[in-house]
């Protein structure tokens, strides 16, 4: 099996909703990404490929859609750098195309967007999430309490990063 990425487009919202609405169970409680038109639209507006690029993770072969990767608040002068979300759908999960589609939206900011660093900020019992950014080379850097507001709580993150290696 093999992953392909490329960036999230409006009709992508009916198979993108469904899948969504397939992994409840998988996502709680850690994402909460859009399950209707009205929300897809809106993470479609907020998804400018100028600062937020939303990127689907297909399955090459069967044309499935495998999950998503948002690379968020990018910053340009002498930063270069973006955090990253990402969630797998619902029976996709185990199969190493996140990882595969993970690894390609990293070459991505590396390469084409001339990004130095990204980061994703995981919470510490997210053993799934921080197994599959340890699998592609991220470094825990620190521990940050009380980092993002999840379900009403200020929660409690792990900061991992990838930096671009020298040329």
């Amino acid at each position: 099996m093999h992953a392909t990425i490329r960036f999230v487009t409006k009709s992508d919202a009916p198979r993108f909703i469904e899948a969504v609405r397939a992994s409840r169970l998988l996502h709680r409680p850690w994402v909460k990404p859009p399950a209707d038109a009205d929300a897809f639209s809106a993470y479609l507006e907020k998804m400018n490929q100028i600062t937020d690029f939303g990127f689907i993770i297909e399955e090459a072969s069967a044309d499935e859609l495998v999950g998503v990767v948002n690379l968020t608040n990018v910053v340009r002068g002498p930063l270069q750098s973006g955090y990253l979300g990402y969630y797998a759908f619902a029976g996709m999960t185990g199969k190493g195309l996140m990882q595969d589609g993970l690894k390609q939206v990293v070459r991505h900011a590396f390469r084409q967007l001339g990004l130095h660093r990204v980061e994703a900020n995981i919470r510490p019992s997210n053993t799934a999430s921080i197994a599959l950014v340890r699998a592609c080379g991220f470094s825990k850097e620190g521990y940050s309490a009380k980092y993002l507001k999840i379900g009403g709580r200020w929660r409690d993150h792990e900061r991992w990063a990838l930096v671009k290696a020298p040329r």
